[in-house]
């Protein structure tokens, strides 16, 4: 955007500063009197963070950040998510972006959580999702985060810290008996004594110097002795508390906060006169890798006192509590400062502030490692774990069944059982309910990611694709392209399944002649290379052309979509009923890549017998999918995998070359030859 285009976003009482040369922003300034302070900055996500969607390209943002780093304004400039282009429609993207409208960087926004559900003003706050474009809103809430992190460090003050999501966690499991001495032998405890004459020598040259007569008398003297103990680490609160003390701590606080104990003792109080129990204190600050941190005080109550020594048992103490959301690290050091104010004058009194500070670090021996990151595509690897696990038992038992076809096709009706228990299984569990479609789209995303030099981090959003996937590329070296084609593909199963039913209604199947299907089987072919070109050329276009798949109207909106698109996928589903899976054989770009792909294969794992087209054409005549050549070899580029061919080889009634073997042994029996009737269910041929 430029100015102009900026001018228009925010007109007045709004003026637009210049934008600055070493980041990407425009400072917003608002008249005041006589000033034009800085209210706010925006920037456009794709400049700070182009974190690519599912299209291969990145969402882009208009975000408006007030000095607080809260958003003021959230508008989507740009997208091409597949779910939100003539899918759902941008509505429901456009609603999910208003809910960031008031909410805080500070604060630890979720999607779809229930803490803090309702409550905008808290430390974890929920905001609503977008059913069927989970993974979508996930890449957009981490690109105008990563985004607005990036001005708020610039621009606000934030921390240059680590990543709030890789942080050190407390190892809960240990503990030893302490008392305090041994608390500060351990360094569990830390203690700093500030004497007169250094409060003093702070304020020498100040307004402030000379104002305290005791200091000026006593220099030597204890001004203020800190104690401080991380109390949520089980080795002090165990320690310092009572059993029910400990319990009720630790029913007060939620998980990934930390409770932190502070005590003083001496002529100058931590809290001050005005101190309000449940608040932020006034003279106590925390900052850790230069990233202020808001600890407010518990409010505890004890039921029995802290396990104190007798010198410390008068002390003025406090628990204050640090909210997960703030990405406390107890891996590094805390800064504390102990403000002191000093004031000359009456009436308008000349005020002076000094921070005396210190620094606690916890030993190793009490945090472990941040191992995961909860906020971008690892917390959804951990929500969908036991879908995850559905599908990998689901895959190994594929596998299976795959290395060994032999043992399931000696059975036919049980194969037959089996197989449409697995197409069952692939259309409603892995498609509909899952959302795990594999699509061109993943192919033209990987394409552009790679033109554009982007991270492939994005595929990480939808774990069901990418384990899909890892299984997809294993199965090309074994098995060739129709594992995923004749087993996996949920569209492949709806119009393998509709093509059944439809012969149980009496429809007949239609065979397209031999010359005419090896050409239409090379027009997929032609439509994966002119995707491939426009995803090289205009991301417009693929958005436009990627629409020859019916997978986003069939399976990922359940055909909950504008009619043409809708009539389009039934069109295809019933053309499949009359020429079986012809969108698969004909049309499909990705199938058009998976027989790219399939060449990897390594194994002709499909058996045949030298009789196999010379002279027996019984599998070549059966296979609904025309995947047999004349000469009796398996054409695996077209081959779906439906083992019906493997039925016949196993069976002494249907394979005719063990027949005439069975004949020429003597021990053939009159046997009437049926035709097999594959789950295809092609013409009978006797």
């Amino acid at each position: 955007m430029d100015r102009a285009a900026m001018e228009k976003a925010f007109p007045s009482p709004l003026i637009v500063g210049e934008k600055a040369s070493d980041l990407p922003v425009w400072p917003i300034l608002k008249q005041d009197a006589t000033a034009t302070p800085v209210v706010a900055y925006a920037f456009e996500s794709i400049d700070l963070a182009p974190l690519p969607g599912f299209s291969g390209t990145p969402f882009n943002l208009l975000v408006l950040l007030d000095a607080k780093g809260r958003f003021m304004d959230v508008r989507v400039l740009s997208q091409h998510e597949p779910v939100f282009l003539d899918g759902l429609g941008e509505a429901p993207m456009h609603a999910f972006v208003e809910q960031y409208k008031g909410l805080s960087l500070t604060q630890n926004i979720r999607i779809g959580a229930p803490q803090g559900r309702g409550d905008r003003s808290g430390s974890n706050v929920s905001i609503d999702g977008v059913a069927k474009a989970t993974a979508s809103v996930r890449i957009l809430n981490q690109s105008l985060l990563s985004a607005s992190l990036k001005v708020a460090r610039a621009r606000l003050g934030f921390g240059e810290g680590r990543d709030p999501d890789l942080i050190a966690h407390i190892r809960p499991g240990v503990f030893q008996p302490l008392d305090w001495a041994g608390l500060q032998k351990a360094g569990l405890v830390v203690s700093r004594r500030f004497l007169n004459r250094d409060i003093e020598q702070a304020f020498a040259g100040t307004v402030g110097e000379g104002q305290d007569a005791q200091a000026l008398a006593r220099p030597e003297e204890r001004f203020v002795d800190l104690h401080f103990a991380w109390l949520s680490v089980p080795a002090v609160g165990r320690n310092l508390l009572s059993p029910a003390d400990w319990e009720a701590l630790n029913r007060s606080i939620e998980p990934g906060d930390h409770a932190l104990l502070l005590l003083a003792e001496g002529r100058y109080s931590m809290l001050g006169d005005d101190f309000v129990r449940g608040a932020v204190p006034d003279r106590l600050t925390l900052q850790q890798q230069k990233l202020p941190l808001e600890m407010r005080d518990l409010d505890t109550d004890l039921k029995q006192p802290l396990h104190l020594p007798e010198a410390l048992k008068g002390a003025e103490w406090r628990v204050f509590r640090v909210i997960g959301a703030a990405g406390l690290d107890p891996a590094q050091p805390l800064d504390f400062g102990l403000q002191v104010t000093r004031s000359k004058g009456a009436i308008y009194p000349e005020k002076v502030r000094r921070s005396f500070d210190f620094s606690v670090r916890l030993p190793e021996a009490y945090v472990e490692a941040g191992a995961s990151d909860s906020k971008t595509w690892h917390s959804i690897w951990i929500s969908r774990a036991w879908e995850l696990a559905v599908l990998v038992l689901a895959l190994a038992v594929l596998a299976v069944v795959l290395s060994r076809p032999e043992r399931l096709s000696r059975h036919p009706q049980r194969l037959r059982w089996f197989r449409n228990g697995y197409l069952l299984f692939t259309l409603g569990f892995i498609g509909w309910f899952a959302q795990g479609q594999l699509s061109v789209v993943n192919l033209t995303a990987l394409l552009q990611a790679l033109l554009a030099r982007r991270s492939l981090d994005f595929f990480l959003y939808d774990p069901m694709t990418v384990s899909l996937w890892a299984f997809v590329a294993l199965s090309f070296v074994l098995w060739g392209r129709g594992t995923f084609c004749g087993w996996l593909c949920p569209f492949g199963a709806l119009q393998d399944l509709s093509s059944q039913l439809a012969r149980r209604l009496g429809l007949r199947a239609r065979k397209v002649p031999e010359r005419w299907d090896a050409r239409l089987k090379r027009v997929k072919h032609v439509v994966l290379i002119v995707i491939l070109l426009s995803a090289c050329l205009s991301v417009t276009w693929t958005d436009r052309l990627v629409e020859v798949e019916p997978f986003k109207t069939s399976i990922t909106l359940n055909f909950v979509r504008a009619w043409p698109y809708v009539l389009r996928a039934l069109a295809l589903v019933g053309f499949s009923a009359f020429f079986y899976k012809g969108y698969c054989r004909y049309l499909c770009p990705l199938g058009a890549g998976m027989v790219w792909l399939g060449r990897l294969r390594r194994f002709d794992w499909i058996a045949r017998r030298s009789e196999c087209g010379q002279p027996c054409q019984r599998c070549r005549s059966d296979c609904a999918y025309q995947a047999i050549e004349r000469s009796g070899r398996v054409d695996y580029d077209e081959c779906f995998q439906c083992l019906d061919c493997v039925v016949i080889y196993e069976s002494d009634s249907l394979c005719v070359p063990r027949i005439q073997q069975q004949r020429q042994s003597g021990r053939a029996r009159v046997i009437r030859v049926i035709p097999l009737q594959p789950m295809s269910i092609q013409e009978e041929t006797t």
